[in-house]
């Protein structure tokens, strides 16, 4: 395949528009590649399931970009035991899953990057004691959960943080009473203290 990269001894498969749009490839052929360390798929035209792109024992990265007709849940990530990098973005309905399926890789991830995938669900606070879980942004997703729920145990080494407005204190979330405010304040208080730069890219509204 054109966009196969070896670089210091890692094998990366970047799947996008440029090599699918206009030819027909079969994409089982990946599966040949059982030391596959990372996977890359952008803007594809792929239509339904394709089980073979989570077939690869060795994977450490997976990137699903703009793949609006690949049908994928979480669920079909319990076989990657190694991974480390989860990226899954403007991946639209066909992209579901509850984050609880997550747990499985506990040992593992590093950062998780769900964004624009309107039917992932689950509460984020399923994944507060993965001890190497650094990034976490689950922009745009419908996961629940409340800020106010994150103990000074629960994230050890997070260090950046992006919460929907579905979570109670995520990104763009509207008080339903200014009662509430004071207690929010605390909780992110309390947060920022810990990690300085926790919320690059925060606000909520009244």
């Amino acid at each position: 395949m054109k966009d196969t990269n070896i670089v210091m001894g890692r094998i990366q498969i970047q799947i996008g528009m440029s090599i699918l749009a206009n030819t027909t490839h079969d994409i089982n052929i990946i599966s040949n590649f059982r030391k596959l360390r990372a996977l890359t798929i952008s803007r594809s035209p792929m239509n339904g399931r394709y089980p073979v792109l989570f077939n690869f024992p060795l994977l450490e990265e997976l990137d699903l970009r703009g793949c609006g007709n690949v049908r994928f849940d979480l669920d079909m990530l319990s076989g990657l035991h190694l991974l480390k990098d989860l990226n899954l973005k403007l991946n639209g309905p066909h992209c579901t899953g509850d984050l609880r399926s997550l747990r499985v890789l506990r040992d593992t991830l590093e950062k998780v990057n769900i964004d624009s995938c309107p039917n992932i669900r689950g509460n984020f606070m399923d994944l507060a004691d993965f001890p190497h879980l650094k990034d976490l942004n689950l922009y745009d997703t419908s996961i629940s959960g409340d800020i106010r729920g994150i103990g000074k145990n629960d994230f050890p080494a997070l260090e950046t943080l992006k919460l929907p407005k579905t979570v109670n204190g995520g990104v763009g979330y509207k008080f339903h009473s200014v009662s509430d405010v004071p207690s929010f304040m605390q909780a992110i208080y309390l947060l920022i203290r810990r990690t300085p730069g926790l919320f690059s890219d925060y606000y909520l509204e009244n």
